[in-house]
């Protein structure tokens, strides 16, 4: 009997052990520890999920192609990223677009802003093209080398040029002031 058990708890052991035997998950949303965008092959660096006032929101998942457990670490990197939104109710564009226009303004100075008009304004308009999002509809936000572009469930919808944009709207999820302090720390694998 003892060694029965003991050779099931080893088979459990291992099985639990596997790399990418089955993914995480976060409020019932399974998380894939690897995806591929475009040419490159990106891990999981965290997922946590957005709440306010005790509403679910979304469920965050931060692709990297190397982890990193600082914000600099990866608001700098010259490589691909991808924030996943994997909604949790249903969203109209204003809504959405809202609330990342709020966490731009708490991270980014007026002067930044400023700067990043047109790559804001151009953001908005294809944030609003979206239109409604229904409860689990996936927004997904591929920074790269080059700029921003926004898909809804593997459809894109659009691309804002310019790295330093991405950078700022990264900011809402790692900077100072994030949308949720508890998803930012998830998101850096904490």
């Amino acid at each position: 009997m003892i060694s029965h058990t003991v050779r099931v708890a080893a088979v459990l052991a291992a099985l639990l052990a596997t790399p990418g035997l089955h993914a995480a998950e976060v409020a019932g949303v399974k998380i894939d520890e690897q995806i591929k965008v475009g040419n490159s092959e990106l891990v999981l660096n965290g997922a946590g999920l957005r709440s306010r006032v005790f509403i679910k929101v979304y469920v965050g998942a931060l692709y990297v192609t190397q982890k990193a457990a600082t914000p600099a670490a990866l608001l700098d990197a010259g490589n691909p990223r991808r924030m996943s939104l994997r909604l949790l109710r249903d969203l109209d564009a204003d809504t959405l677009y809202g609330a990342l226009l709020d966490g731009l303004k708490n991270n980014n100075s007026e002067a930044e802003l400023a700067a990043l008009k047109a790559p804001i304004d151009q953001f908005a308009e294809i944030m609003k093209k979206i239109g409604n999002a229904r409860s689990g509809d996936t927004v997904a936000i591929d920074f790269t080398g080059d700029g921003v572009g926004v898909s809804l469930n593997g459809e894109a919808r659009g691309k804002v040029a310019g790295a330093t944009f991405g950078r700022a709207l990264l900011k809402v999820w790692l900077g100072d002031k994030p949308v949720d302090a508890s998803l930012k720390k998830a998101l850096l694998g904490h």
